[in-house]
């Protein structure tokens, strides 16, 4: 059991590296820059220049010795607005994607001081280029990285024929090179320090809206969704078996036919339905629940049964198929014959040699112990991290989504692993090895 424990948790490692490269692509590459997406349009180069050192999106994606700075104003020309901190001279002509410059220049005024630091330009240009006394040129579309020999006040990008620009980015020396976004995503998940325990876990750094520790919103927001979805994961897993049970020990009769009838049309009807429902008749017309709010049981009480009657339709109709499929086997006929009762076959026999398929559904639902219900939270207002999770995502704070998606999928390999070694336990004819 332990080497296949071992094993499994090699398994689970691998599996969660694997998480996090996919989630640095998602928000890395795919997302694009995190400051020109949350600041929205004309932010000052200091915010943006500080954002990006807190989301740590100015250092190089894996390896590299610059990092993108807002001392001058960097740009992509790939449509017509006021981009301040620059000047244009000459005729200047928006195309679709590009900016053409005919015998003109860019002045780029800088926006702060910057000390014991290199500057570099990156520029996406076609056509001929003079910048820091230097002249460019190429025919066809070239990505230049120019190192400045300072960083003047005024930097002037000029041409004295034709020029095609589509983006002018600029960056300032960074050590070490190692130092880099893909590091930096690692580190959120584990640091050490030179103070016990020696390591810190999930640091995630800040929420960008209230600037609060994201780790104490997680911990914060983690035992109201327990408190919610404990009592609907065992009100739902109880009520699906037990139903799924008299369904089966009543096949063909019409309290099978009614059970199935109505898990049908729990299935069919909408979670918001429910909900809707709820508040309404039970919470406002009759005012035998309060609708909204956090502070003791009674808060509890109507997300809990709407949350297990939405969800027992399903559970009753996959139950009952587990069940039927054990109806013919050979040791519930033994047991009959034998005389047990028919409560010892249903419950004991047969209940007991379909507990794999039983845990394989419970273990799917175990992870929204600890992230919560996404509309029952933020319909009843309950502080959990299915309500964190949706503020994150009006608010665009891309920090508190990240690590609720890493933090998510932490819970499912570990809830998978334990799944596999309750297999064993359930069933000794699951081989370990």
């Amino acid at each position: 059991m332990l080497s296949y424990i071992l094993r499994r948790s090699a398994y689970s490692i691998l599996v969660i590296l694997g998480v996090m490269l996919l989630t640095f692509v998602l928000f890395r590459f795919a997302a694009g820059d995190p400051a020109e997406i949350l600041l929205g349009k004309n932010p000052s180069p200091m915010e943006v220049e500080q954002l990006r050192k807190d989301l740590s999106s100015d250092k190089p994606l894996f390896w590299g010795n610059w990092r993108k700075s807002e001392i001058y104003r960097s740009a992509r020309f790939n449509d017509k607005k006021d981009y301040t901190g620059m000047k244009m001279e000459g005729t200047v002509e928006y195309c679709k994607g590009f900016l053409k410059i005919e015998a003109g220049k860019i002045s780029f005024t800088r926006n702060f001081d910057v000390k014991d630091t290199k500057i570099a330009a990156s520029i996406v240009f076609r056509g001929h280029i003079t910048l820091d006394n230097e002249i460019y040129f190429s025919s066809s579309w070239k990505n230049k990285f120019i190192d400045l020999k300072d960083s003047p006040a005024t930097l002037i990008l000029s041409t004295d024929k034709s020029l095609e620009l589509k983006s002018v980015e600029f960056y300032r020396t960074h050590t070490p090179a190692w130092d880099s976004q893909f590091l930096a995503s690692f580190k959120e998940i584990a640091t050490f320090t030179p103070d016990f325990p020696y390591v810190s876990f999930l640091n995630f750094g800040k929420t960008l809206l209230t600037k609060e520790d994201i780790r104490h919103v997680l911990w914060r927001g983690m035992w109201p969704s327990l408190f919610l979805m404990l009592p609907i994961f065992f009100g739902e897993l109880i009520l699906g078996i037990a139903l799924a049970l008299v369904s089966t020990a009543f096949r063909g009769t019409w309290i099978d036919r009614t059970i199935m009838i109505l898990s049908v049309a729990g299935m069919s009807i909408s979670y918001l339905v429910f909900i809707i429902f709820g508040q309404w008749y039970l919470g406002y017309y009759f005012n035998w629940f309060p609708v909204w709010g956090w502070g003791s049981a009674k808060y509890l009480a109507l997300p809990v049964v709407i949350g297990v009657f939405s969800g027992l339709g399903g559970g009753v109709r996959f139950y009952r198929t587990v069940f039927v499929n054990e109806l013919n086997k050979e040791y519930l006929r033994t047991a009959a014959a034998k005389g047990c009762t028919p409560f010892s076959i249903y419950c004991r026999h047969l209940l007991g040699n379909a507990l794999i398929p039983i845990i394989t559904r419970a273990t799917t639902l175990l992870p929204f112990l600890f992230t919560g219900s996404l509309l029952l939270e933020s319909f009843f207002g309950i502080p959990g991290l299915g309500y964190a999770g949706i503020n994150a995502l009006m608010n665009s704070d891309l920090q508190m989504i990240k690590s609720l998606v890493i933090v998510t999928s932490f819970i499912f390999v570990i809830v998978n692993l334990l799944s596999d070694i309750a297999y064993a336990w359930a069933d000794p004819r699951v081989r370990l090895e």
